[in-house]
C-alpha cells in the first residue's frame, strides 16, 4: 500500500497546477488544493485525537486481594432502577453510599438490595444542579481517606475502586479520573459517540493536562476519585454547585492549587453506556457539548475546527466528483474513516462518521443557542 504521504505528492504532481492565462483560472481545478489543504489538517487533527487518547495512562488492574487503602463509593443516583443494582455489586470489597436524587422509581430500593448504604439527597437549593446535589449529600457522610465518585450507569469491575485510590496514594495525587469504555448498543449511539469522544480529544493536549503549570483540564464525572483531605481543602463539590459540567469545572479548581492529577484510560476495568437513544444523546451533548467548550477556550477551538472540517468532507467530494479529481476524491472521503476506524471498531463502521458529522452539528448547534439564550434543558424530569 502505498503510504498516504507519498500518494498525496504523487497525485499533486498529476494534476500539474499551471494557471496558464487569466483566462485559464476559471476552469483550474480549484476543488483539489482546497481539499489538500483540508485534508491535511484534518488528517493532523484526528491523528492528535488518537494519539493523544492513547498517552493517557492505563487505570491499574483490579486487585483480587482484600486489603489497601481506605476509600468510599459515592453514586448519586435519579430513576436508575435498570443500571443501579449492577452498579453497586462491582463494589463488594468497599463501602457503597447511594444517594436517591428524588427517584419516583425503585432506585432507592434497588441500591440497598445490591448491598449499599442509600441516603436521601436533600430539597434542592435554587441554583444548584441536582446531581451535585446528591453528591455533595454523599461526600458528607464519607469518612474514609479516598472518595470515589462514579455514575449510576457504570459498570466496574471487583476491586477496581481499592486498585484506583492503592495507585493514588502510591503516585500522590490528589484526584485521579478514569474513561471507561464506552458501550454502544443501537445505531444511533455507534454512530454518534465514537464521532463525538474523536472530536473531545482532537483538542486535548496530554501533556499539558498533567502539567500542573498549565491550566488545561480534563476530568469525567462517570469515574472521579479525590483524597477526601485534598477534596475538603479545595470545598469540594460546592465551588461548582451550578454547573452542569461539574467535573470538569471541579478540575480547574484542582489545577488552581497546583495539586496533581492524573487522567486515564479505563477500557479494560469498566465500561458505561450513556445514553440509550437518539433522544437522551441529543439532550445530554446540548446540555454539555457548549458549556464545556466555554469552560475550555484552547480545547473548544480545536473541537470546532475538527467538526468545521469533517462537515467539509462531502461538499468538497460532490466538488471534486463534478470536476473529475478522483485520486483527491478517494483520499478525502476514506482518509479519514481510517483514522476515525479505532475509535469506531473497525473501518467498515467508520463511515458513520459522514452522517454523524451532521446531525451532532446540529446538537452543538440547538446547544449554543440554548447556553447563549440561556435556556433550560430537560434532563431527568428536570430542567438544568
Amino acid at each position: 500500500m502505498t503510504p498516504l504521504p507519498a500518494l498525496l505528492l504523487q497525485t499533486w504532481h498529476e494534476l500539474k497546477f499551471d494557471l496558464g492565462s487569466p483566462e485559464d483560472i476559471d476552469g483550474f481545478p480549484w476543488s483539489a488544493p482546497i481539499s489538500i489543504v483540508v485534508l491535511v489538517l484534518l488528517c493532523f487533527l484526528l491523528w492528535k485525537a488518537r494519539r493523544n487518547y492513547m498517552a493517557l495512562p492505563e487505570a491499574p488492574a483490579p486487585v483480587k486481594a482484600p486489603g489497601g487503602q481506605d476509600v468510599t463509593v459515592v453514586i448519586p443516583a435519579r430513576n436508575e432502577e435498570a443500571n443501579i443494582a449492577k452498579c453497586v455489586a462491582a463494589f463488594k470489597d468497599v463501602r457503597v453510599i447511594v444517594v436517591d436524587d428524588a427517584s419516583t422509581d425503585r432506585t432507592a430500593t434497588l441500591a440497598a438490595g445490591a448491598g449499599a448504604e442509600v441516603l436521601k439527597a436533600p430539597p434542592l437549593p435554587r441554583g444548584t444542579v441536582g446531581k451535585v446535589n446528591a453528591i455533595m449529600a454523599g461526600a458528607k457522610a464519607v469518612t474514609s481517606d479516598y472518595i470515589l465518585f462514579v455514575d449510576a450507569d457504570t459498570r466496574f469491575q471487583p476491586g477496581f475502586a481499592t486498585a484506583l485510590s492503592n495507585y493514588a496514594y502510591q503516585e500522590r495525587v490528589s484526584m485521579v479520573t478514569c474513561f471507561p469504555r464506552q458501550r454502544c448498543e443501537t445505531f444511533f449511539e455507534k454512530m454518534l459517540m465514537p464521532y463525538a469522544f474523536a472530536l473531545y480529544f482532537s483538542g486535548v493536549n496530554a501533556r499539558r493536562i498533567h502539567d500542573v503549570k498549565k491550566p488545561d483540564v480534563l476530568a469525567n464525572g462517570q469515574c472521579l476519585l479525590f483524597l477526601r483531605s485534598a477534596y475538603e481543602f479545595l470545598g469540594g463539590h460546592i465551588l461548582v454547585q451550578n454547573s452542569v459540567v461539574e467535573d470538569v469545572a471541579l478540575a480547574q479548581v484542582v489545577k488552581r492549587h497546583r495539586m496533581a492529577t492524573k487522567v486515564m484510560r479505563a477500557e479494560h476495568a469498566g465500561e458505561v453506556r450513556m445514553y440509550d437513544s437518539l433522544g437522551a444523546i441529543w439532550r445530554g451533548f446540548k446540555k454539555n457539548s457548549f458549556r464545556f467548550l466555554r469552560l475550555n477556550p484552547r480545547t473548544g477551538v480545536q473541537v470546532v475546527l475538527t467538526s468545521i472540517l469533517l462537515t467539509s468532507v462531502l461538499p468538497l467530494s460532490f466538488w471534486l466528483a463534478w470536476q473529475e479529481q478522483w485520486p483527491i476524491f478517494g483520499l478525502l472521503l476514506a482518509a479519514p474513516a481510517a483514522l476515525l476506524a479505532p475509535w469506531y471498531g473497525g473501518f467498515g463502521r467508520a463511515w458513520l462518521y459522514l452522517p454523524a458529522a451532521y446531525l451532532f452539528q446540529l446538537i452543538a448547534l440547538d446547544g449554543m443557542v440554548t447556553a447563549l439564550l440561556h435556556l433550560k434543558t430537560d434532563w431527568k424530569g428536570r430542567k438544568v
